[in-house]
C-alpha cells in the first residue's frame, strides 16, 4: 500500500472510530503478525503510526 492510501485509510478510520482507532490499528497489526502474515501487519503498523501523527504531539 502507499503511503497515500495508507494516509487516506488512516484518515476514514479516525473519522468513523475517533481516538480508538488507533487502538484497532495496533491489534489488528498484533493480529497479523500472530498469522505470520508480516506483509499485513507492516501495513497495519504503517497505518498505527500515521494515525499516531494525525492526533498530534499533545494528545494521549
Amino acid at each position: 500500500m502507499r503511503e497515500v492510501e495508507i494516509n487516506d485509510y488512516a484518515r476514514q478510520l479516525l473519522e468513523a472510530h475517533g481516538t480508538h482507532a488507533i487502538v484497532e490499528a495496533a491489534q489488528k497489526a498484533l493480529n497479523f503478525e500472530r498469522l505470520g502474515e508480516n506483509e499485513q501487519a507492516q501495513t497495519w503498523r504503517h497505518i498505527e503510526a500515521a494515525l499516531k501523527l494525525m492526533r498530534g504531539p499533545n494528545q494521549g
